[in-house]
């Protein structure tokens, strides 16, 4: 401030000087007013220039270059630059918090749209692109409405009421599977609204499965208990001879083993779940296993049919198994138990336990029984799925078994496989990885 005084005090000293020097004192009065006049003015031009150049400097908008002149003007300058300079630096941290924001919305799980007043596009993450199919080059300022033509949601967004979420179906990823979607809309500002989608294909599965399993249980404890009671209002009512009387109890038992066995498999796929995975340094012997399984084989084979079906056991008497000998037994039980079931008694069982190129571990049982149509074999292992309802029972199978077998192959980092044709047989396959197995001296099995 001081130089802009003393520039504006040089600009009119130096032509009053001049005309101080040069004018006559008897009448210099108007002289000098005009060269007071011209020095200001001159001050002013020159001020205007700096004023211009200030301009020009701003305009250019490069806060990098020096700013231009000296004094007040140089100051204003600086100070406009730090402003610019803060507010720069307030914009790159407002983008850099945009951009984390953004970033976590788009490693969300749940899909978000950002829908302005009339339900157009303007933002979506990734999760939502999968949700509803939507392309980020294309889809922009789209009607979401026009975009997913789905009636449930067009009947949700016309009636405005968001206080509850709706399900509607997904876009369909080729899986198989129907993809359901949770959405919800949530209003915000001036019309606009934020649309979450959630995938709860895997709760509404796991639901329906619940459903089917309540139902099913219920279905299969109530049929031999409604036997159980006719049964046993016969022997209180009637006097029936001894003959007959052996044969309702018999039966009677019959229906009670069906009910003790439907619950031991339900509580050994329970323990299943909810037990930790077996070690893996606890060695069980094959050949004790395949001695347990071969004397079930044969009891089974002459409850069901009276004599001794034909079976060819095949292993390694060397090799050792790590993992839990109750599950594996049960595993292999519940195969072999199966062949034998749907096998015709005359027809050969082959149950084999041998080890693969890989080093790991093969058991198979393979039968020349009826064989299972191709559109049954995926749905196997759910549990109470049966491909013949009417055999099942009459052989006693609960329908858990092939459950149970998926769980502890699971639990062993194995994978269990399944081949059939209609007509020639089946093929059932647990292969255990080669961690799981190792090679030890042969153990000698009493006979």
């Amino acid at each position: 401030m001081f130089w802009r005084f003393f520039s504006l005090a040089l600009c009119q000293l130096v032509p009053l000087v001049l005309v101080w020097s040069f004018a006559d004192f008897k009448d210099a009065s108007v002289p000098l007013l005009l060269a007071a006049l011209v020095g200001a003015y001159l001050w002013l031009a020159l001020d205007a220039v700096r004023g211009l150049h200030l301009l020009r400097w701003l305009r250019a908008g490069d806060m990098q270059q020096p700013s231009p002149g000296r004094g007040l003007w140089a100051e204003v300058a600086d100070r406009v630059r730090r402003v610019v300079r803060t507010h720069e630096r307030a914009l790159a941290e407002g983008e850099r918090r945009l951009q984390e924001f953004l970033a976590a919305i788009q490693a969300s799980p749940n899909g978000v749209v950002l829908l302005d007043a009339d339900c157009r596009i303007e933002w979506f993450n990734q999760t939502a692109s999968s949700h509803f199919g939507l392309d980020a080059q294309r889809d922009m300022l789209q009607h979401f409405g026009n975009l997913v033509r789905d009636p449930v949601f067009a009947a949700y967004y016309a009636a405005k009421n968001f206080d509850r979420e709706v399900l509607m179906a997904g876009r369909d990823h080729g899986g198989g599977v129907q993809v359901m979607l949770s959405v919800h809309l949530h209003v915000y500002g001036e019309g606009r609204s934020l649309l979450l989608s959630r995938d709860v294909t895997a709760v509404e599965q796991a639901e329906a499965m619940r459903r089917d399993f309540v139902a099913n249980v219920s279905h299969e404890i109530r049929t031999p208990l409604t036997v159980l009671a006719g049964f046993v209002e016969t022997l209180q009512t009637l006097p029936l001879p001894e003959d007959q009387r052996s044969r309702y109890l018999a039966l009677m038992a019959q229906q009670a083993q069906r009910m003790q066995t439907l619950v031991s498999d339900l509580l050994t796929l329970s323990r299943l779940e909810g037990s930790p995975p077996p070690p893996a340094d606890d060695w069980v012997s094959v050949a004790l296993l395949m001695a347990q399984c071969e004397q079930d084989a044969h009891d089974l084979s002459m409850v069901l049919w009276g004599t001794a079906q034909s079976l060819h056991f095949q292993f390694d008497p060397g090799l050792e198994i790590a993992g839990s000998t109750v599950e594996l037994h049960s595993a292999m039980s519940n195969l072999i138990g199966n062949a034998i079931r749907y096998s015709p008694v005359d027809k050969p069982i082959d149950v084999r336990f041998v080890t693969t190129a890989a080093g790991g571990l093969m058991f198979s049982v393979v039968d020349k029984g009826q064989g299972i149509a191709a559109e049954h074999i995926p749905r196997l292992t759910e549990r109470f799925y049966r491909v013949d309802r009417s055999r099942s029972r009459e052989t006693g199978g609960t329908g858990l078994g092939l459950a149970i077998v998926k769980h502890v192959a699971q639990r062993h980092g194995a994978a269990l496989s399944i081949d059939s044709t209609p007509g020639k047989g089946s093929r059932f396959s647990i292969a255990f990885p080669a961690q799981r197995v190792r090679c030890r001296e042969p153990i000698l099995i009493d006979a």
